[in-house]
């Protein structure tokens, strides 16, 4: 296999963490444009993320770090969740909780994870418990949960109600989707990609979104399809099957740029 051919393996889940870190499709990607074109001009560091996902993703940390990264227009311009993004994060240092999305949604070791962010493996520990000492203290919302398989469902109930938010629904079909949504207007939606009765969960989330702006999180055993850079595409990603904490993770991100509260 080739170079490209090995980096391209992992780009479509260095595009799933850059835009979970961002909170923004647009600038995740761009900060991921940036990482291959740094690749590109030094053959030392291509050849290291080519032979290890942890190099890849610390080259691109260290390209994050510095937040000086020059992003072309987003076609359509920005909706007010990704605005929302932007202007918080100005505002932070997000090292915890780049830590808990390598560990959880990255699904890397703490070794491999402390490597990334160039610090020790109890750094990583501590910046975790950091992370969830932060999820524990969140606001808590009205989410949808979209979901077709009883089972899932019901797991993202609990796992939902555990974090202290309220379900005010489910559903299994894109017309349920916009019928519980009309009813109770959400502040997060999870949503599945295909549905009970072959609808789409992303034709179901775009029409939630014309009655005002949400964050989803989509929920798919093939993450890597909807992770293209290619076209308007989602934000937030949780790969079937899922770990609750990954879960926990992302719902926390996404809230945690959808928030007007202050730090």
């Amino acid at each position: 296999m080739s170079v490209s051919d090995q980096i391209s393996v992992q780009l479509p889940y260095l595009r799933r963490y850059a835009r979970a870190l961002t909170g923004s499709q647009h600038s995740g990607d761009a900060y991921v444009r940036a990482t291959l074109e740094a690749a590109l001009a030094d053959q030392e560091l291509r050849k290291a993320i080519a032979n290890s996902r942890a190099a890849l993703y610390g080259a691109f940390t260290r390209i994050w770090s510095t937040g000086h990264v020059e992003e072309a227009d987003s076609p359509g311009g920005a909706g007010l969740h990704e605005n929302a993004a932007q202007s918080r994060l100005a505002t932070i240092a997000p090292t915890h909780r780049q830590a808990l999305l390598l560990t959880t949604v990255e699904e890397f070791s703490r070794e491999e994870t402390a490597e990334i962010l160039d610090v020790t493996p109890d750094d990583v520990d501590a910046l975790v418990a950091q992370a969830i000492a932060e999820i524990e203290g969140e606001s808590t919302t009205d989410v949808l949960i979209i979901e077709d398989e009883p089972l899932i469902s019901m797991q993202l109930e609990g796992l939902v109600s555990d974090l202290g938010h309220t379900v005010i629904g489910t559903a299994a079909t894109h017309a349920q989707a916009l019928e519980l949504f009309e009813r109770a207007r959400a502040g997060l939606v999870l949503a599945d990609i295909q549905l009970a009765d072959g609808s789409s969960g992303i034709e179901a989330v775009e029409d939630l979104l014309k009655f005002g702006d949400v964050p989803v999180i989509f929920i798919t055993a093939y993450p890597e399809r909807l992770l293209t850079g290619e076209r308007p595409e989602p934000t937030y990603l949780v790969t079937k099957p899922f770990q609750e904490a990954t879960v926990r993770a992302a719902i926390s991100q996404a809230l945690f740029f959808g928030s007007s509260r202050p730090l």
